[in-house]
């Protein structure tokens, strides 16, 4: 299950998910307008990433039951 490419690329797009809403804290923990700023791109950043992710996850779950595993 582990040598499934799909899989791996959905855990990347996760971790690419918390990287991004990582960030976005910390930008939002500067405060000030410019942190805000950052703070609210990268939340939008997140949420495309996340839509992504989620897709991607859906893929393999759907792919794997055709497979019949």
């Amino acid at each position: 299950m582990t040598d499934d490419p799909l899989l791996i690329i959905a855990l990347v797009a996760c971790a690419i998910v918390l990287i991004i809403l990582l960030m976005g804290i910390n930008a939002f923990r500067k405060g000030g307008v410019e942190g805000s700023k950052q703070s609210n791109r990268l939340m939008q950043w997140r949420i495309g990433a996340q839509f992504v992710a989620v897709l991607l996850i859906l893929a393999f779950v759907y792919f794997r039951r055709q497979a019949g595993g």
